[in-house]
This record gives structure tokens, C-alpha cells and sequence, in this order.
């Protein structure tokens, strides 16, 4: 065969081009807090205590040591935030931030694996903690985000990041086991009789492959052995044991009551990540104590009979049925859109307070996480600085974020080229 080399170079050259201002962003990492601070008169939006009016805020080693009014301390630095909110930092979930840089270019793209089983890889071998997706995100107000593995079948583990930080190991915030499964389905059923029985033949095989997994690590389990030299099954062995989750990705009521089914026979501890038809399967979630993370906010109904802002409304029937929930954003640079979601919720049934905590407390607390998303005594001293309400983006203005006490660099590459073609 004959090789074009003018063409290859060519080629060659356009996918470095492409490749060259993705590789690193130019913000560095902030330094440890180093001295007590002490915010004050600022309108504290606690989460687990109210809007404190006029309050003062005290951290010290990356922790709240003190909120309240009338703060004192002898060896702080005073920083007056008169006719500024403060709000906990914004935890994203469901996001494949750090993993893709341009959907377009393969060769920045981590999300997935080939293979339906692979509960043995994480997202922690591939994250890029020098993403330019990271400070966009910043500038609107996320201060942690869970990376999460894209994938038919097992896809992996996620983990849950600080973004504000030199490699993996810095960003790295303990959580546990986070396993993901996207349930199989059928996602565009054929009208023809026999396309959609071999559809279905498909969907049950693909379902068998999974069940086995389970039930061969399951196996070694009970018989309190490792399988040697299969990483597959051993890595999902812990969650037999109750020492991880298992996020299933589904939408629809039959997928989420398969679901159901697997952790009843496995005593898994689940979390239906979607979940737009949770609400439905509401009775039987709560009695196996699973947990929701609805990513369909800003989505379109997936029903033809059902009303045009159905996704809008299903936080508020969630709330309504007592289910453990929190609101995620499935993307990468997209995710930054994530507390205006949550504000189109208080139009819909939530109101303002239940909202910020959907994407704050409850989303730690989702992670079996309970020292981040709140501004309380004892919590990391993570949190967003602005002119207005978190939730809505005409008045929002995120002026400055503080993650773990250190003031991070809210610049980012949109603001850079902004500056620079102002000066055209």
C-alpha cells in the first residue's frame, strides 16, 4: 500500500493543533492555608442551620473552626464580605471531568473501556488534574466533582476529587468503593418484529453476562477466596461485603426494578444514578435504603404522553417520597451548568434551600462523604464567595472560592481569550 506522506504529515499536524491547548491549563494549584482567617458581615448560607444575616465566618487549617455572629479572634486576618453571599462548595456528581478534554478528538478521550465487565478499572489511572475543563468549572462555584467511568455493562470506579490540585494523589478525596454499572437495554426498539426479537436476544445476553459476574465473585465470596489472577471478580468482592457502593445507572421503571431485585439478592447498597423514573419505584427504594442521583433536570420527557416539563418536576416527586436524592450534571465542561439546574428546581416544587443542599450536602452525603457541603463547624473550609444567588445565573457572579481553606485562581481560558480580543 501506498503511503501519502504529505497527507500523513498533514494529518499529523492538525491533530497536535487540535491536541497542543488541551494538554495543560496554566493555573497553579493554591498553597495550604497558612494563617486563621475571619469573614465577616457576609450572608451565610449554611445549609444545615439557615441564612445567617450579617455573619462572620472563621477557618483555620482548611476547617470551619467557627460560624456565627460577632466573631472574634485575636490572630486572624480580617476579610469584610459587606453585601456578599457565601455558599458551601458545590459538589458535581456523575461528571467525566479530568477524563475528556475534546469529545471530537479521540486521543483526549478516557471515559470508557471496551468490554462489558470491567469492575476492576478507575478513573484515578487516567484523570488529568491539569484539565482546562477544571477552572471553567471553578468559575462557577464546583469545588469537588465525581469522575465517573463511561461504559456498557461494569465500566469501573469513580472517585470523588478536589479541583484544585497538582496530580491524582492531591486531588484524591476518600470515599470508598464507587462501582458503576449502566444497565443494558434496548436503546432504540425496532418497529420490525424480527429486528426487535433479535434486540431483545441481545439485551438478555448481555443481562446474562452480568448476572454471572455477579454470582462468580459472589462465589469466592461466600468461600472466603481470592480469585486468583482475575481482577474482575476480585475487585467486586467488597461489595458483598458492604464496604462500597454500587451505582446503576437507569432511567426507566424496569431497569430501576432490576436493579432492585440485584441489590435485594446481594445486599448490595445501591445508588440509581438517572433515575427519572425513581419516583415511581419510590416504596421499594426506601425500603432497601437506596439513595438517587437525578441527572435529567434540564432534560425533555421521555414519554410522548407525559407533560413537556415532566424531568423538571420529578426533584420535587422525589422529596414528595422521602427517597435520598441528590442532582447531578452527566458531563465534562457542561457540568459547570450545574447549580442552574438546580435553580430551575425551585420553580418546580423544590424550594431555594432544598435545591443548594441537592448539590451540596446531600450530594457528600450521597458518597457516604460528611465533612463537605455545608458551612458548620467542624466541615472543610470549601466554599463559593458572590455577588448573588448560586442558583440564578443572571445575578450569581461567583467572585472568589475557597477550597480547604486555600483561595483558589479563578481564571480560566475562557477569561484569558475574552481579555485578549478585548485588546483587538
Amino acid at each position: 500500500m501506498k503511503i501519502n506522506t504529505k497527507k500523513t504529515l498533514l494529518n499529523l499536524a492538525l491533530l497536535t493543533s487540535l491536541l497542543a491547548p488541551v494538554h495543560a491549563n496554566d493555573m497553579v494549584p493554591s498553597a495550604a492555608q497558612s494563617e486563621p482567617i475571619l469573614f465577616t458581615n457576609a450572608t451565610l448560607h449554611t445549609v444545615t442551620d439557615g441564612v445567617i444575616k450579617n455573619g462572620d465566618l472563621l477557618i483555620e487549617n482548611g476547617k470551619i473552626l467557627a460560624i456565627g455572629n460577632n466573631l472574634v479572634s485575636s490572630d486572624a486576618a480580617i476579610i469584610d464580605l459587606s453585601g456578599k453571599h457565601v455558599f458551601p462548595g458545590i459538589v458535581a456528581l456523575d461528571t467525566s471531568i479530568g477524563l475528556v478534554e475534546v469529545s471530537a478528538v479521540k486521543e483526549s478521550d478516557d471515559r470508557r473501556e471496551i468490554g462489558a465487565v470491567n469492575p476492576q478499572l478507575s478513573v484515578t489511572t487516567a484523570y488529568n488534574a491539569d484539565s482546562e475543563v477544571i477552572p471553567t468549572v471553578r468559575h462557577n462555584g464546583i469545588a469537588y466533582a465525581q469522575v465517573v467511568p463511561s461504559g456498557n455493562g461494569l465500566a469501573g470506579q469513580s472517585a470523588l476529587v478536589n479541583l484544585d490540585a497538582w496530580n491524582i494523589d492531591d486531588a484524591l478525596y476518600p470515599t470508598g468503593l464507587q462501582m458503576h454499572l449502566y444497565w443494558p437495554q434496548i436503546r432504540w426498539p425496532s418497529s420490525d418484529e424480527k429486528r426487535y426479537k433479535k434486540q431483545q436476544e441481545q439485551l438478555n445476553k448481555r443481562l446474562n453476562i452480568l448476572n454471572q459476574s455477579f454470582e462468580d465473585s459472589y462465589r469466592f465470596y461466600i468461600a472466603n477466596k481470592k480469585p486468583s489472577g482475575d481482577q474482575a471478580l476480585a475487585s467486586m468482592m467488597p461489595l458483598f461485603a458492604g464496604e462500597g457502593q454500587l451505582y446503576i445507572h437507569a432511567d426507566t421503571q424496569s431497569q430501576i426494578e432490576q436493579a432492585i431485585s440485584l441489590a435485594r439478592k446481594y445486599d448490595f447498597k445501591i445508588v440509581i444514578v438517572g433515575g427519572y423514573d425513581a419516583w415511581r419505584s419510590a416504596v421499594a427504594l426506601n425500603e432497601i435504603g437506596a439513595k438517587v442521583i437525578y441527572t435529567n433536570t434540564l432534560g425533555l420527557p421521555k414519554r410522548r404522553d407525559e407533560p413537556i416539563d415532566q424531568a423538571f418536576k420529578i426533584p420535587s416527586l422525589l422529596k414528595q417520597t422521602g427517597v435520598a436524592f441528590a442532582l447531578g450534571y452527566s458531563s465534562s465542561w457542561d457540568s459547570r451548568n450545574l447549580p442552574f439546574a438546580a435553580g430551575q428546581t425551585v420553580s418546580y416544587g423544590l424550594t431555594k434551600q432544598e435545591a443548594l443542599k441537592a448539590i451540596t450536602l446531600d450530594a457528600a452525603k450521597i458518597m457516604n462523604v460528611d465533612n463537605l457541603g455545608a458551612l458548620s463547624k467542624g466541615y472543610k473550609a470549601s466554599f463559593i464567595i458572590s455577588n448573588g444567588d448560586i442558583l440564578d445565573p443572571s445575578t450569581a457572579k461567583v467572585e472568589q472560592l475557597y477550597i480547604e481553606g486555600r483561595k483558589v485562581d479563578l481564571n480560566n481560558r475562557q477569561q484569558q481569550l475574552y481579555q485578549k480580543y478585548l485588546k483587538r
